[in-house]
């Protein structure tokens, strides 16, 4: 009989998968909850996150956050010359606060990150640390 490891969010993380995939089926592409769609890739030296973030007007419109190795995403996005409410027909495009938290493939310095934002896609350069920080520790005999 093999030994599974015990991995106690593994069902968590089916579960929100499984939600990310029932509202994005069920409802407009564009209606997510707030929560800005992202791609995630790595290099050999660079952790690069790409989030769609149509219509962001100035640059406090939006923050970024690291903690434990947790990339957090956040601000609003405003509106202010859309159509009054008793003209509008349809709307499917996502207006107010957004969040996303996104756990990191690898870790990251938070000292060394690069943002750039242009033509509604926010991207994010964050360079690897090395993980493996053991020293090799020299005994002296007597």
């Amino acid at each position: 009989m093999s030994l599974i490891p015990f991995e106690p969010f593994r069902e968590l993380d089916t579960f929100r998968r499984e939600l990310d995939n029932f509202f994005n089926s069920k409802f407009p592409s564009g209606f997510n909850f707030g929560m800005p769609r992202i791609d995630i890739h790595e290099t050999d030296n660079v952790v690069i996150v790409m989030c769609d973030l149509p219509a962001l007007q100035q640059k406090d419109d939006v923050s970024i956050d690291i903690h434990n190795n947790v990339l957090t995403i956040s601000g609003s996005i405003n509106k202010s010359n859309e159509v009054k409410e008793e003209h509008l027909y349809k709307r499917e495009r996502y207006s107010g606060q957004f969040r996303r938290s996104i756990p990191l493939p690898a870790s990251v310095s938070d000292d060394d990150v690069k943002a750039v934002y242009k033509n509604g896609v926010l991207e994010i350069k964050m360079h690897k640390i090395n993980e493996s920080r053991s020293k090799k520790i020299n005994i002296d005999f007597e």
